[in-house]
């Protein structure tokens, strides 16, 4: 088995973001690279959860409930992991639906102002 480790700059790189981002991942502990003196390598288990935490930011997440999802992974195993991202991604989609329907309701009053407003132009 290959140990994949990437340094800090191939992390950001791979993963697109800035360091500040992945240096402020690793100061609230969802990530912990490894050190060999001032540098920094992400091994598999890092990358793992980078793409993880990524996910959980587009799904709109907080970085607190992805580090207490992480959390629970290491304390209490895969089970109550996975039961815990059920009852996460239920509340969020529930969230995600509301803004849905918010999202719709205002594209079709810009769309209403915005057909009143072209057509008395004409």
């Amino acid at each position: 088995m290959t140990d994949t480790r990437l340094s800090f700059k191939a992390m950001c790189e791979r993963f697109d973001v800035t360091p500040r981002t992945l240096r402020y991942y690793e100061y609230i502990e969802l990530l912990a690279p490894d050190r060999e003196g001032r540098s920094r390598f992400y091994g598999p288990r890092e990358i793992a959860r980078m793409t993880l935490i990524l996910r959980g930011r587009r799904w709109g997440f907080s970085l607190e409930e992805i580090r207490q999802w992480l959390l629970i992974y290491e304390h209490e195993g895969t089970e109550a992991q996975m039961q815990t991202f059920v009852e996460l991604a239920d509340r969020q989609l529930v969230e995600l639906a509301k803004q849905r329907d918010q999202l719709d309701e205002m594209m079709s009053e810009l769309q209403a102002l915005r057909d009143r407003t072209a057509g008395s132009l004409k």
